[in-house]
């Protein structure tokens, strides 16, 4: 079992800069795939950005491209979501997620790869 918790999130300004961590609780990250999705009022979840851990790969949505950064510490216990140049539109809850039964020939922006989720943390940016 793993248990995932977000945090980071808040309240900002159009334009600003949030950090969003993602935590497992009691093991690390290591030998799986993570992904950030969010999902906005009236919308379907959706994908926003992945790390391989085989390569250590970054993959994003094109929405978000050149506006977030997606890590890992090098312990391996805590991935982040970097997102710079905040707009309105980027408002949502954001889920952190991990593939632990390694469904490694998934599409990594497919939310059946990952089979746990954390609860959320909501992030509201305001124009």
């Amino acid at each position: 079992q793993v248990q995932l918790v977000e945090s980071g999130g808040g309240l900002v300004q159009a334009g600003g800069s949030l950090r969003l961590s993602c935590a497992a609780s009691g093991r690390t990250f290591s030998n799986y795939d993570m992904a950030w999705f969010r999902q906005a009022p009236g919308k379907e979840r959706e994908f926003v950005a992945a790390l391989r851990w085989n390569d250590g790969s970054t993959h994003y949505a094109d929405s978000v491209k050149d506006q977030f950064t997606i890590s890992m510490d090098n312990a391996k216990i805590a991935v982040y979501l970097q997102m710079n140049s905040l707009k309105a539109e980027d408002t949502a809850v954001y889920y952190c997620a991990v593939d632990s039964r390694r469904k490694w020939h998934a599409e990594i922006s497919a939310a059946y790869k990952y089979d746990y989720w954390g609860p959320g943390t909501q992030v509201t940016v305001s124009s």
